[in-house]
């Protein structure tokens, strides 16, 4: 089972910040998705990877973190 996760952060820089730091972990480019428009990452990520990306994406120090289930 996967799971869309969506972080909101208050600036471009913290969001590509993000991003950066979940390609460098090893999470596919492919699964990994940045809105430099809203400043919204978006990921989609396995079940049991979930609180690594997490914590990946709170060291960012989003706005709000949001989960929808694939």
């Amino acid at each position: 089972m996967t799971k869309t996760l969506t972080a909101r952060y208050e600036t471009a820089e913290a969001a590509r910040n993000a991003y950066d730091d979940l390609i460098g972990k090893g999470y596919p480019r492919e699964k990994v998705f940045l809105s430099s428009d809203t400043f919204e990452l978006k990921m989609i990520v396995p079940v049991d990877a979930e609180p690594q990306a997490r914590e990946i994406l709170d060291r960012h120090q989003p706005n709000e973190i949001t989960e929808t289930r694939i």
